[in-house]
């Protein structure tokens, strides 16, 4: 697409959805850009989120999910782990913009007198810094498209000015150069046993009414679309028959860049940005996870541990690294959603019976923070492998001070400041901030790992990084007292001297994280710590099994 030495030239492609919320364009963007790569293009997929935060690091989970931290220290949308698991490539900063950010940097610039006295407007001023962040990944040089996922619906308020800062790069970037796909939902009503067109028709003619033609229309169903709604579809919405692509629902994420390759969406997006690429797609890797996936020798039962269990969304890296640590060892893993809330010091044995392995969750504050500590001490006691992230770490320290140091008040400082053993602290940068919004220790940081270890077993390394999103550290004024009792702290960081893991000796499986192993799994790198924290957890089942045969 470029020639030699010279830097590419990108080509975009927008994603907008109608009718519906939550009909998953992230999927379908990730998709798309995984049948590029495949052959052979380099992709990079953004998102906008139309929402005033600036970025999503103090929202609720149960607002949005969870909150995906990137290499360089960003708190993005969930959307962008979809994006890194399918393509194996690290996303950053720039790949995930918000309306507020969008705002905060132009009331920045007219503060300071950047735009010289004049009267600062959504046209050309906002829509202008959303061009600049769109075309900032295609500058780069790296890609030969980026594709830009627009968050909400159109006919939203919130996401107008996006929808006009496409519209005007369109003709910005000329033809050829820019693409529009818009998903939308095929609503089967059973009363009627038809699949209905309409919702397609109003949502088109909406982005219309914007200035924007989409060029192909991606139709989530529950049913096979008839040859003959595709036209239908196709004239009343002005595009061509072949470019109305069916997306019936799939039984995994992951089978559905198989299922729009089947439909040809890549085929006829570089048929429109005028790319010429004759090379097969190689989804060898892929299909042979998907056929892993879908195809187990084994099944386990994992205890997912956390306060937020009712969203799912909200430890969606968490059940995501199962998936491709079950596929690498040819087990299927069932997730017990438990919350911590319940877990009383009486029904703590009842409710985790039965399980092969139990994860304590990250979180903050201390609401269900007894919970998780009495898991750990089942974890701990019963011999049952276990795995505890970030908060989940500092709940294995916190009970191993209490339950084998004696320390029967030690907590940490973030749920009892006034804990006369605060074995978890605050970390000495963090001591003077008031504001929580981006100010914690965010993105990857190197680990030196002790040969010997379990954790160096798992690594098979003594040097790995990790991704961060914590204010609270292990307290090393206790080092000694726990080395003595028996805990290991196998990582650490070289640079801080902070403990990084923590392990147990004569236990099956016993390790805590300070850091998130989760964001950095993906279907082709499934994290090491999970697929031998999946691998310990069958070898707990397999006696049973033996057992009860």
């Amino acid at each position: 697409m470029s020639g030699k030495g010279n830097p590419k030239k990108s080509k975009f492609i927008f994603v907008t959805g109608g009718v519906t919320s939550s009909l998953g364009k992230g999927i379908i963007a990730s998709s798309l850009a995984k049948l590029l790569q495949a052959r052979g293009l380099t992709c990079t997929i953004q998102k906008f989120d139309p929402y005033i935060n600036i970025d999503p690091g103090t929202l609720n989970p149960y607002e949005h999910g969870e909150c995906y931290v990137t290499n360089d220290g960003a708190e993005t949308d969930l959307d962008l782990g979809h994006y890194e698991r399918f393509l194996n490539t690290p996303t950053s900063q720039a790949n995930n913009i918000t309306t507020g950010r969008i705002y905060h940097n132009v009331i920045t610039k007219e503060r300071r007198g950047d735009y010289l006295g004049k009267t600062v407007q959504v046209v050309p001023h906002i829509t202008d810094e959303i061009k600049r962040n769109i075309m900032l990944l295609g500058e780069s040089g790296k890609f030969d498209i980026v594709i830009t996922e627009i968050g909400g619906c159109v006919g939203d308020i919130e996401s107008l000015p996006f929808i006009e800062a496409a519209r005007q790069l369109k003709w910005d970037l000329g033809e050829k150069n820019t693409l529009f796909i818009h998903l939308t939902l095929i609503p089967y009503l059973a009363s009627a046993g038809e699949l209905k067109t309409k919702p397609t028709q109003h949502s088109v003619k909406q982005l219309s009414e914007s200035g924007i033609q989409p060029d192909i229309l991606v139709c989530r169903t529950e049913h096979p679309l008839p040859q003959e709604m595709k036209k239908k579809i196709g004239l009343f919405c002005n595009v061509s028959e072949a470019d109305v692509i069916e997306a019936r629902d799939a039984s995994t994420i992951y089978e559905v860049p198989l299922l729009m390759k089947e439909e040809r969406l890549d085929s006829r997006v570089l048929y429109k940005l005028d790319i010429y690429n004759d090379k097969e797609s190689n989804l060898k890797n892929w299909t042979s996870f998907l056929s892993k996936l879908q195809n187990p020798k084994f099944e386990i039962n994992i205890g997912l541990i956390g306060k937020y269990v009712e969203l799912k969304d909200s430890y969606k890296s968490i059940a995501e690294a199962f998936i491709h640590a079950g596929a690498a060892n040819d087990i299927k893993v069932n997730l017990n959603w438990i919350s911590s809330e319940t877990m009383d010091t009486e029904d703590v044995s009842e409710t985790l019976a039965g399980l092969d392995g139990i994860l304590v969750a990250p979180g903050f504050g201390e609401r269900g923070i007894q919970g998780k500590i009495n898991a750990v001490k089942y974890a701990r006691e019963n011999k049952i492998p276990f795995l505890g992230i970030c908060l989940g770490m500092q709940c294995a320290v916190i009970e191993f001070a209490r339950n084998v140091m004696g320390l029967s008040e030690a907590h940490s400082f973030e749920m009892n400041p006034e804990s006369p053993d605060p074995v978890i602290n605050l970390m000495l940068e963090q001591k003077d901030i008031s504001e929580k919004g981006g100010t914690m220790r965010l993105g990857a940081y190197p680990c030196k790992i002790e040969k010997g270890t379990l954790a160096y077993k798992i690594y098979g390394k003594t040097s790995i990084q990790e991704r961060h999103r914590h204010r609270y550290e292990f307290n090393n004024d206790y080092l000694d007292q726990f080395h003595k009792a028996g805990l290991v702290t196998s990582g650490i960081n070289p640079d801080s001297n902070l403990v990084e893991i923590v392990e147990i000796e004569n236990h099956p499986f016993f390790v805590g994280v300070q850091f998130h192993p989760e964001y950095k799994s993906t279907v082709e790198s499934p994290s090491p710590l999970f697929v031998q924290f999946v691998k310990a957890a069958h070898q707990h089942a397999v006696p049973f099994i033996k057992n009860s045969k």
